[in-house]
């Protein structure tokens, strides 16, 4: 559903209700935030336009009319205050939080199943794992703008489960090595506005896999690959979240790329994007605090990867001589 700024088209779901019953007011916040709306204002709901969305607040502008409230559903383009970008900001945020609630549930079962109590629970899990499922791919029908944070929650359902249907597979079993010239001669593709994962996989190629890779960045929802494209770091990409894995970790682990400060930066690249403290890498907070950097100095995704590349570059060399 992603729209150029010239052509967004907002529906705008403006309303009030009577003070009481007070349980009024919850069950119709309740129901906004089913539809997956954000607030822009006291009372003033967004949705993208689209003939499902509209149907949606109309339902619910029914609803709110036969509870004595009043409203009505306007169409606007943002011209002045909000931009369009803000907007759908306002939606990946939500969405985001809600991708996290489930990777912290998916984490915490895992754990759980290292645990004492690890007989019991795993009798539990799958209709556990079932419902995480059923919550995931709830988020994911409210996601109209590619959120982060689905790829992460993906990866650790997709552990779990293989966890549960295959008892002799151990959940961080590191993927299978591809031939090198197997990743040679891509396009690689990937979500617009890249951050940690994506610059760090990037790099990566470009230094130890294919010097002339290139680069494609799509929407994060609806895109369908080409021949001879590599989708990474994207649902159901080629390359992208397994287990409790970054991208950048499976990525290293499918090229064979074994090297002790390669390891490091992976490490790295880990607690920032996953941000579980697995492995406590103090370097964590500024390398990350670095590149929320340069996503805020330039929305330009081949720009970041330059910039992130430096980086990198100069963190690698780093490790390789205190190695």
């Amino acid at each position: 559903m992603e729209e150029s700024d010239a052509s967004a088209r907002w529906l705008l779901l403006i309303h009030q209700l009577p003070p009481k019953p007070a349980y009024n007011r919850v069950k119709v916040w309740r129901r906004l935030q089913a539809l997956g709306a954000v607030t822009v204002k006291n009372s003033v709901y967004v949705l993208p336009a689209a003939e499902g969305t509209q149907e949606d607040f109309e339902w619910l502008l029914k609803e709110i009319l036969e509870l004595g409230g009043e409203g009505m559903i306007c169409e606007a383009r943002l011209v002045d205050g909000l931009s369009d970008d803000d907007v759908r900001g306002l939606f990946n945020a939500a969405r985001a939080k809600d991708y996290d609630a489930v990777a912290r549930d998916a984490q915490a079962l895992a754990a759980a199943l290292d645990g004492p109590e690890a007989a019991q629970i795993s009798a539990d899990a799958r209709g556990k794992i079932t419902r995480l499922r059923a919550e995931l791919a709830r988020v994911a029908s409210l996601d109209f703008f590619g959120a982060d944070g689905r790829e992460k929650a993906e990866g650790l359902l997709a552990g779990l489960e293989a966890r549960i249907q295959e008892a002799t597979m151990q959940e961080d079993e590191a993927p299978r090595a591809t031939p090198p010239d197997a990743l040679k001669g891509h396009v690689w593709v990937t979500r617009k506005g890249v951050h940690i994962d994506r610059i760090a996989c990037a790099w990566l190629v470009r230094r130890f896999i294919d010097p002339d890779a290139q680069f494609k960045f799509v929407p994060a929802k609806g895109y369908v690959p080409k021949p001879g494209e590599l989708r990474f770091d994207m649902y159901e990409g080629e390359i992208t979240h397994e287990g409790d894995r970054c991208t950048f970790e499976v990525l290293k682990s499918r090229a064979g790329l074994d090297e002790p400060a390669l390891e490091a930066i992976a490490e790295i690249v880990h607690d920032i994007d996953l941000k579980d403290g697995k492995f406590g890498r103090e370097e964590a907070v500024g390398i990350g605090r670095v590149v929320d950097g340069i996503a805020a100095a330039t929305k330009d995704d081949t720009r970041r990867l330059e910039r992130g590349a430096a980086i990198l570059d100069h963190l690698y060399e780093v490790f390789r001589r205190k190695r």
